[in-house]
Parts: C-alpha cells; sequence; structure tokens
C-alpha cells in the first residue's frame, strides 16, 4: 500500500516489484517505472484516441494539454485526470514554449514530464502519451472545453470582452474546428489546395467548357470565398444565429477582435 501511494501503481504490480527489490522501496520504484518504459515499448503500435483536455489560464496567457490513453475507462479515472492537471501546472510553472519543451521540464522531484508520461503507462497499463500542448498570450484570453473532456479551446482577444461573448467564439471555435481566425492567417498551401479543386470542378462541368479561364478564375473565387465562410473563425455564422462571429464581436465592441486561438480535439 505504502508503494502503491507513492507510485499509483496496482497492488499485485507493487508486490511484484517489492519482491523483486528485495523490500528496497526506491529500488520498487524504479522496477515501477522501468515497467512503464516496457508498456510503452510493446503498446507502441496501440493508438491513444481516448484521454482528457485540460486547459488554466494565468494572466495573459492560456494554455491547454491532452493527455492521452487507450481506453474511456482509464480516462475518466479521477487520477488520470488530476495528472494530466498535475502536468498542466508543470507546464504553466515553466512557461513552457511547446511539447518538445515540456516534455523535457523537470517537476519538483527532479523528473521530466516525458518520464511522468511514461511512469503513467505502468501505471495503468495502457499506452499513454502527451498528444497536445500549446500556449497562446493576449490581452484577454478564455478557454473552454466540452463536457466529455475530448475537446477544448483556448481564445486570446485583443481587449477583455463579456463572459458571454468569449464563451460564444469559445464553443463556436471547439464546435466548429475553424482552420484559422481569419483570411490572412489562413495557410497559404491550403488556399492553393481549395482554390486548384474550385478550378478543376469547373473544367469539368460541361456548361463551363467555353468559358475564358478568367471566369472560371472569377467563378473559382467565389467558391473560395464561400470556404472563407465556412472555416475561418471570425467569418463563420455563429451557430443557431444569422450573424458571423465578427459580427457578435463588434456588436459588443467595435475594437474587439480575436487574435489567438488554439483547439484540440481527440479523433477516435
Amino acid at each position: 500500500m505504502k508503494l502503491r501511494k507513492m507510485t499509483g501503481a496496482g497492488m499485485m504490480d507493487c508486490k511484484k516489484a517489492l519482491v523483486e527489490a528485495e523490500g528496497d522501496y526506491d529500488r520498487a520504484q524504479d522496477i515501477i517505472r522501468e515497467k512503464g518504459k516496457l508498456v510503452v515499448s510493446k503498446r507502441a503500435d496501440r493508438s491513444a484516441s481516448e484521454g482528457v483536455v485540460v486547459t488554466k489560464i494565468v494572466g495573459d496567457k492560456a494554455y491547454i494539454l491532452c493527455l492521452a490513453c487507450e481506453t474511456d475507462f482509464v480516462a475518466q479515472n479521477v487520477e488520470f485526470g488530476a495528472s494530466a492537471n498535475a502536468i498542466l501546472d508543470i507546464a504553466v510553472s515553466a512557461d513552457a514554449a511547446d511539447r518538445d519543451a515540456l516534455l523535457a521540464v523537470k517537476n519538483a522531484e527532479g523528473r521530466t514530464v516525458e518520464e511522468l508520461v511514461t511512469e503513467k503507462s505502468g501505471q495503468t497499463g495502457e499506452k499513454v502519451e502527451l498528444a497536445y500542448y500549446a500556449r497562446i498570450e493576449a490581452p484577454f484570453c478564455h478557454a473552454y472545453v466540452h463536457f466529455n473532456k475530448k475537446l477544448g479551446t483556448v481564445i486570446g482577444f485583443n481587449k477583455p470582452v463579456s463572459e458571454e461573448v468569449a464563451h460564444t467564439v469559445a464553443m463556436q471555435a471547439t464546435a466548429m474546428a475553424p482552420i484559422s481566425i481569419d483570411v490572412d492567417d489562413c495557410p497559404a498551401e491550403t488556399v492553393a489546395h481549395e482554390k486548384a479543386i474550385a478550378l478543376e470542378q469547373m473544367k469539368q462541368d460541361p456548361k463551363n467548357a467555353n468559358k475564358p479561364e478568367a471566369i472560371l478564375e472569377k467563378i473559382a473565387e467565389g467558391k473560395l470565398r464561400k470556404f472563407f465562410e465556412e472555416n475561418t473563425l471570425l467569418n463563420q455564422i455563429v451557430v443557431g444565429e444569422k450573424e458571423t462571429i465578427r459580427e457578435l464581436i463588434q456588436k459588443a465592441d467595435k475594437e474587439a477582435t480575436v487574435v489567438a486561438y488554439k483547439r484540440f480535439a481527440l479523433e477516435a
């Protein structure tokens, strides 16, 4: 029981580790940790499609993290959720820039986050991984995690907005998964790809057989505008309403807008 409290591992695993370590608790902890690495190795080809998304806002920064596992049974365990939040606290304390930086950060006991994740595999018997981590910085931040804890969003505004507006925007981003905040920050390769598809569709339509290339370009640009309306946050129609997210925000404050955005969803 003492080793279980120290490691969080199962009773039988603790018993076997203590027998192997001949009662040496430090060695037994190492054995539990080594077993975690073994679990990771054995289950490397498994899919960690369950887990929990957690967020935290500290001042002008917002953090989002996902600790993933194999089954919903483990994901819903209170200890697993606590582990996700403990790693998030480490991220906040270190103000880790990205996932790779976070994995290398050490906790108060000198163990890296990567080691903590590996140990969690040993404790659960499942593949556990730090599936996602990001942070944003903005004058005003808001976070939203869906009730199933499998998807969430952090949003940054250029100035404070009402809780209602911030919550609506964050929920929209979580539900509709925009690929960017606005047209200007939409990835160039995505824009080029969508335009190429639109042009090809125009050319495949027999009605456009004799139309000049310039006309087809204009039609393709129209389709591209539709793509932006559906896939960029500020241009999306608010779910259940007729106004766009931009209009919603500016109705409350004409100078307010979204300046930062990160979203993550666990995919089955």
